[in-house]
């Protein structure tokens, strides 16, 4: 029996646990189970080589792929912060803000989905999204094209690498992809351990590997190697604050609801992302994005499609407490409840998340070919 005295002893967390029905067990449910990262898949139509992967190393740093040469890929996916953007709304192109996000490319190279959304089915078509987007790097195939054939540096390696007796924008995509897919993290604690070394994980994080398999349910999502069903859920997080502060991000906003065809009534009272209905105009998708990864994370704060939640152990909490809200309650997943973690086993699973990172990847810059004439045409 619950007296009035107990109740004030316990944590909230405690509370909900006793008083919300046992979680059902996850023994023996159909997911894909736990594994160490192998290596990433190579596409036929682009065969992996180090002329390729350097040349696309230094298209990713080049900011001469967008719009008015100042943005790069680099840009918005910096080393340093996790290959990612460590702010709630990615870097926008000079005069606009991002609306969301910016995802790490580490280990984008296994994913069938990219962006949040799932727009892009290839690191190939996504370097081109992301280049030409609006809000993003807002460049013109041709105008970039042209730039490069400006370069004698590249068009050499275009040459020798592709065969293009000038530089193209596709396999500028192809150069681009073939580096990120070497921006590989599979040798961390936690692969370790799926390989066989018991010691790679501390007692700590192994008690957070039951839970995430276990009471706090995050398999029935995060499973399989990478850590992602790559399917869509909608999890209560909370609209943007910069929408309502911000009134440049509001416009990006607005632009985004243009852009994407919503009815007019949309347009006019939500002030929240709609996520996966931008794509299938489904109202049962309002909200729902794509399952993220959960590898390296340690370095990619702040987390969820509009940075919400800016440390893990802010991210189990939402969790533990069954989500938010946000303006498509509708369509928030039955799988988000409140889970009934201690405040210990909040940190042990937040250990155990930990242990998904191993050490950063940093590299140096490439120098940059400079511009220089086009060869005289001769008779």
């Amino acid at each position: 029996m619950i007296t009035r005295k107990t109740t004030f002893l316990l944590s909230a967390a405690a509370l909900i646990a006793l008083l919300q029905p046992e979680p059902p067990a996850l023994a023996g449910e159909d997911f894909p189970p736990l594994a160490a990262l192998g290596p990433p898949p190579i596409p036929a139509d682009n065969p992996q080589t180090p002329e390729k992967v350097e040349l696309g190393k230094m298209l990713f740093f080049d900011p001469r792929l967008g719009g008015d040469a100042s943005i790069a890929c680099s840009s918005c996916h910096e080393a340093a912060q996790g290959w990612a953007f460590s702010d709630d709304f990615s870097r926008g192109y000079p005069g606009t803000v991002h609306w969301r996000n910016s995802q790490t490319v580490v280990n984008a190279a296994y994913l069938g989905k990219l962006f949040w959304a799932g727009a892009s089915k290839s690191l190939e078509a996504q370097a081109a999204s992301a280049a030409k987007g609006a809000v993003a790097g807002n460049g013109e195939s041709d105008m970039m094209e042209a730039r490069l054939a400006f370069i004698p540096e590249y068009r050499r390696l275009f040459r020798e690498i592709f065969g293009d007796p000038w530089p193209t924008i596709g396999n500028a995509w192809r150069a681009i992809a073939a580096f990120e897919r070497t921006l590989i993290h599979n040798d961390t604690p936690f692969d370790q351990y799926m390989r066989g070394n018991k010691n790679a994980l501390t007692e700590q994080q192994v008690r957070g590997l039951e839970l995430f398999q276990g009471k706090a349910g995050c398999i029935q999502c995060h499973n399989g190697a990478l850590l992602t069903d790559q399917k869509y859920y909608n999890i209560g997080v909370p609209p943007a604050e910069r929408w309502e502060e911000d009134g440049l991000a509001q416009v990006t906003f607005r632009y985004e609801q243009y852009a994407k065809g919503v009815t007019e009534e949309m347009y006019r009272s939500i002030k929240d992302d709609a996520g996966l209905y931008y794509r299938t105009k489904n109202p049962k998708d309002k909200g729902k994005f794509r399952t993220a990864p959960l590898r390296y994370t340690l370095y990619t704060a702040p987390y969820m499609h509009n940075g919400a939640l800016w440390d893990l152990q802010e991210v189990v909490e939402f969790y533990n407490a069954g989500g938010g809200e946000n303006e498509f309650m509708e369509t928030k997943s039955e799988l988000i409840k409140p889970l009934g973690l201690s405040d210990e086993e909040v940190e042990d699973l937040v250990a155990f998340l930990e242990s998904l990172s191993g050490e950063e990847i940093r590299i140096t810059p490439p120098k940059l070919p400079d511009y220089a004439p086009l060869p005289a045409i001769t008779e």
